[in-house]
């Protein structure tokens, strides 16, 4: 069974490899949605408790991008390697980290699976 918790922050990047208008500093209300897939607990009917993800990802994630310029953080700060850097965040925090998708805007996001 999958559980997927929404987050939302803003930060600003700039791509310079980009040939296009993201070449220039801009910023996004960017929407990430962490999935936790496995089995229901017997013990307490769960597979994981919403507010332990909710911490989590808020600590290790949230709290360090929101309000960022994001190049000071990764290189190359787009969509694609934010799901990366997040997924290795997350990865040793959250048993059964399954998927994340990252909505640059509400037309454009990226999916990135998690091997387990």
């Amino acid at each position: 069974m999958e559980l997927t918790v929404e987050f939302v922050f803003s930060a600003a990047h700039h791509l310079d490899e980009a040939d296009t208008r993201c070449r220039t500093m801009h910023g996004h209300d960017y929407r990430l949605l962490v999935t936790v897939d496995g089995p229901v607990r017997e013990a307490d009917g769960m597979v994981m408790d919403f507010h332990e993800i909710d911490r989590i990802v808020e600590q290790h994630v949230v709290q360090e991008l929101e309000g960022r310029e994001l190049n000071e953080i990764l290189p190359t700060p787009t969509a694609e390697r934010m799901a990366e850097w997040i997924r290795d965040r997350l990865k040793p925090l959250l048993p059964g980290l399954s998927r994340l998708t990252i909505y640059e805007t509400p037309r454009y996001r990226v999916t990135l699976g998690v091997d387990r």
